[in-house]
Formats: structure tokens, sequence, C-alpha cells
């Protein structure tokens, strides 16, 4: 029986009639949605019920619906435990669900929706796990590359990949490195939206739109604390892009986040909003753009069917099959697939001057030794580490530089 079947009874062996229903539901929630490793839990409110639908390895699946009755109590309990408002039904709220010190943080989002309100958990991973930044997988000329990095006393680090890549974790290893590696002896902030982990010897700070401490009003004042290295949660606009790119060239080490499709369109969206190429150039440590995929369970098997490999070029690779340890997926667990572009090592600062646009970027670096995402992504096909349909699923269906990899094959 699978993790998702056994909540599913749980659930409906509960009495809706019962006071304590929301509470039972919710605490049943959140321990099978952490055993099972889920990273969020989405509950939808729709007609026939309260859907239960949580994301393991990146994937969204159906768990349980629960009636329709219970709805309104279910997210209120929740709504209780992590100190929202409970009678604001018709606004958005975000809070956290305190007093779970050891087994992650987690963070409780509500939305008005036309059947009531939908709630939306994250679970962040437990102490303990993916402290520094060996344990996160990266390749080893990325994960050598940060490395050394993380050494310099000036310039910006950009950890770049959609929402769900796994960039804070990246950043938050790279934290701790940093704090072991100084010793105390290096003052090390945060401004970030929200703080998602508390780390030691680090002066974290969160912002508060309500109150006018933005990202940027942050960053500013930020400054004048005297800090050597600076991690700014994301980078969301110009002007916080700009201060943080000139904090980078005024003896302060920055790394942040930022939602870019690859390492080089990191550096072109960055163009495209207006930050001066000579900042980009001469600020720019590097780019790290990284992407998670599912890895294939023990139990998948080789193929050579010539279409299932949809497109990759690789003529035998390995196939979900499902079995008990795998939950019937034919995937147990994600690993990272990234690449690292670093501007004055590839050559790019002429490129970057003359604003050239993404592709010529991409291909001064490739040709200049970078090893791309798309390479990487059809190397652990053919290694048997992941599918074609998971990589597919994760990079979608076209990219230039997979047509140019198909050329040389």
């Amino acid at each position: 029986m699978s993790s998702g079947d056994l909540v599913r009874q749980k659930l409906a062996a509960l009495d809706v009639k019962n006071p304590r229903y929301a509470v039972d539901a919710v605490d049943l929630m959140l321990l099978e949605s952490r055993q099972a490793g889920a990273s969020d839990v989405h509950l939808q409110p729709t007609l026939a019920g309260l859907e239960m639908r949580w994301r393991i390895d990146g994937v969204l699946q159906l768990v349980a619906t629960m009636p329709s009755a219970v709805s309104a109590n279910v997210v209120a309990r929740l709504k209780v435990i992590s100190e929202l408002l409970t009678y604001r039904t018709d606004t958005p709220q975000e809070g956290r669900v305190r007093g779970t010190s050891g087994e992650g943080e987690v963070r409780v989002s509500t939305f008005p929706t036309l059947h009531g309100e939908r709630a939306v958990i994250r679970l962040f991973a437990a102490a303990g796990r993916f402290l520094r930044l060996n344990d996160l997988g990266l390749p080893s000329d990325v994960g050598s590359a940060l490395d050394r990095l993380l050494d310099e006393t000036s310039g910006a680090i950009i950890l770049s990949g959609p929402a769900g890549s796994g960039k804070t974790t990246t950043i938050y290893a790279c934290l701790r490195d940093l704090v072991e590696r100084s010793g105390g002896r290096r003052a090390l902030a945060t401004l970030e939206d929200p703080i998602e982990g508390s780390v030691e010897g680090v002066s974290q700070s969160q912002v508060n739109i309500a109150a006018g401490f933005d990202l940027a009003t942050g960053l500013r004042s930020l400054l004048r604390q005297d800090p050597e290295v600076i991690v700014v949660g994301e980078v969301r606009d110009r002007t916080t892009a700009e201060i943080a790119f000139q904090a980078s060239l005024t003896g302060h080490l920055v790394l942040t986040t930022f939602h870019a499709g690859s390492a080089a369109g990191a550096i072109g969206r960055l163009s495209d909003m207006g930050i001066e190429p000579y900042l980009l150039r001469s600020g720019v440590l590097a780019v790290v753009s990284q992407r998670l995929v599912r890895a294939l369970c023990t139990c998948a098997t080789w193929s050579d069917e010539p279409r299932a490999n949809l497109g990759l070029p690789v003529d035998r690779f390995r196939v979900p099959v499902g079995c008990d340890a795998c939950r019937g997926v034919g995937y147990q667990g994600r690993m990272l697939i990234a690449e690292s572009l670093e501007p004055e090592a590839l050559g790019l600062g002429p490129a970057i001057l003359e604003r050239s646009d993404v592709r010529t970027l991409e291909a001064i670096a490739q040709n200049a030794g970078m090893v791309g995402r798309w390479q990487r992504a059809v190397a652990a096909v053919a290694e048997g580490k992941t599918s074609p349909a998971e990589i597919r699923r994760v990079f979608g269906f076209s990219d230039d530089r997979l047509d140019s990899l198909r050329q040389k094959s």
C-alpha cells in the first residue's frame, strides 16, 4: 500500500461529526506528509469537498478528498496553528507553524477562491539535511567552482532557476560553509522574504512591506551595518539588483537567487531589466543555474525504443517501471542538473558590454568549455540516472542548445 493510500484510509476513518475532526485531520496530514517526503501540501476546496494533494519529488499527486462540510474547519485549524486570523477569509494570509524544531520549517499560505479558502503548506527540509555544498549532489566542477568562489571578498554569485529548483537550499548550504570557514572572522548578513531557516553565526533579517521595509530599503541600510558577505533572498526588481551589484563592486561578497531558465538567461534578463553592462561584467563572479529532476528507482529497465527517447540524442536509456519501494511511480528522490557560468573565465566580458542576446552568450560560454544544462541532462539519461520523460517534464520540449547536441551526436 502506498503512503497516499494509507493517508486516504486514515482520513476516511476519522469521524466528521467529532469536534476534534479538524485537529486530528491536520495533525495527520502534517505527520504523514513529512514522513512521505512531501515538499508541499495543497488543500483545494471544490464542490465535491476539500481535495488534498501533496508534491513529492516535484510532482503533485491527489491523496484524498475530505467532505465539504469540514473544509472550512480544516483550513481554520491550519490558520490557528500558523497564527493567522481565522475570521479573515476574504484576503490572502501567510504564517508559520511553530513548535516544529528539528523537523524543519512549516509555512502556511491561504487564498480565497470560489468555493472557499485554499491552503498550501510548505514543508522545508528537516534540520540536518543538505547542510553543506557537498551534501547537495552538484556536479563536481560546479560544486568546486562554488566552493572556490565563496572565498572571494567581493563580487556576486547568482543562483538561478525556476521556482522549486532548489535555489534556496543551495544558498543556505553556501551560508553554512561560509560560517564554518570564516570562524566568526567575517560579518555575514541576509535579507530574506521570508526567512526560511535559521543559520547560526549569520545576522538574518526579513523584509516587512507593510512597514516600508522592502528589499531595496533594507539592502541600503544593511550596507551601513559593516557586512562582508550579504545574502539577498531574491532579486526581483531593477533597484534591488543595482544596489546588490554596486555592493559587489565595493568590497562585499553578494549571494542571491534569480528566476531565469539558464545561466546565460540570467545575464540576459538582468540586462533587459536595465542593469548597466559594466555592473554585470565587473560584478558577477558566477551564475549557477540548476534544475531538480527525479532519479529513477532500481526497478527501472533499459530500453532502446526509438520514439521513447522523446527526441533526446540517446540510443539506450532506462524507463520507470514502479515497485513498492518507489510507491509505484518508478522514481526515488531527486538529483541536480546544473551549469556554472563564470563571465571572466569564459571571456564573456565584451559580449556582455555589447548587450549580446542570450543565444550568443551561451554559444560563447559553451565554446569556451562550459558544460551546459542540456549536456548534463542528456548525460544523466544516457547513464541511466533518469528518464527521457522526466527530462522533458522539467526542461520542456524546445531548446536551441539541444538542437546543436542532436547535430553533434
